[in-house]
């Protein structure tokens, strides 16, 4: 299990590397669900997204062996980009598997960041299944997007910078993909502040963590469509994400896919951030009044912002 020293030691190893992020307060969304919520901007973090934490912590963690070997993962674009910026500051390989219907942007800035690039599947499963032939035939080293303590224990940062900027904060809500946020925001604020609500929010059109959980082992989802949150796909949650969140989590909400859409045309048009779909997805739950409690202190965390503006104007119309 993930511990909150772990978190604090995190914290020591990415300082310098990733971003503090602004806490930003809106009064349009404050007045909107009838909370005072305030936004973490991951999208302004470095590569765009949360995902270096995670990544840079689970790299600094590999011998000199491990990194003379390599390093591959399964992406749908932002913990590859993020793998592959932190793998490049320490010198080492990285190679991501993407979805074959990646976005331009997204490929384009994995490559940037010194990555290599292979397209295959559509789902989580998919890309991971593939990147794992490449740790059987090539000897390279699998980091997880989030069945992987270290990244888990690098998104828990996120909840410690929450607190200081928010010492009054009650309630944090976190997008679910495969758990790794989720399960790191959780833990980390659950163990400096145990009275404090975090909620997990993820596509109704695959809820697998809601899943998993009501069957009380990790399983895969029987019926799943692709959200237009590209990032959170997963048809199952990872193993440690399912036992930290049960653990942790308070509770999960679902939101359709008009309100992911529109909560990102809202936060762009009125809060004038550029966020991904599947950064907006918390937003869309406080939008849709699924919080079940008035006049909170709300955080959402906006996951990221790396979309296509190609993409983002066909979703938003």
């Amino acid at each position: 299990m993930v511990m909150l020293k772990d978190s604090l030691q995190a914290r020591e190893r990415i300082r310098g590397v990733t971003h503090y992020t602004p806490l930003m307060y809106s009064k349009t969304l404050s007045e909107m669900s009838g909370n005072e919520v305030y936004l973490k901007c991951e999208n302004f973090q470095k590569t765009g997204s949360f995902k270096i934490r995670g990544a840079y912590n689970a790299v600094s963690h590999l011998s000199d062996e491990q990194k003379a070997r390599g390093v591959v993962t399964g992406s749908s674009g932002n913990h590859g980009q993020a793998l592959a910026y932190a793998a490049s500051l320490q010198g080492v390989r990285c190679v991501v598997v993407m979805p074959e219907d990646a976005s331009l942007a997204k490929i384009a800035a994995c490559k940037g960041y010194g990555g290599e690039v292979l397209l295959h599947g559509v789902t989580s499963e998919a890309r991971l299944d593939r990147a794992q032939e490449l740790v059987e035939n090539e000897g390279l080293i699998m980091v997880h997007p989030f069945d992987n303590p270290h990244i888990i224990a690098g998104q828990g940062t996120i909840s410690l910078e929450i607190m200081e900027q928010l010492p009054g904060v009650e309630y944090i809500l976190a997008p679910v993909g495969g758990g790794g946020l989720l399960s790191g925001v959780a833990m980390a604020a659950k163990e400096v502040c145990p009275s404090l609500k975090v909620l997990g929010v993820e596509p109704a059109v695959g809820p697998r963590l809601r899943y998993s959980w009501d069957r009380g082992t990790v399983s895969e989802l029987e019926r799943w469509s692709p959200s237009v949150a590209d990032g959170l796909r997963a048809r199952r949650p990872g193993k440690l994400p399912f036992e930290v969140t049960r653990k942790y989590v308070d509770d999960l909400i679902q939101v359709e896919e008009q309100e992911i859409i529109d909560a990102t045309k809202l936060i762009m048009e009125r809060v004038k951030l550029v966020v991904e779909p599947s950064g907006a997805v918390t937003a869309a739950a406080v939008l849709a009044r699924k919080l079940g409690a008035q006049g909170q202190n709300v955080v959402c965390v906006v996951s990221g912002g790396n979309v296509e503006l190609a993409k983002l104007a066909k979703i938003i119309g």
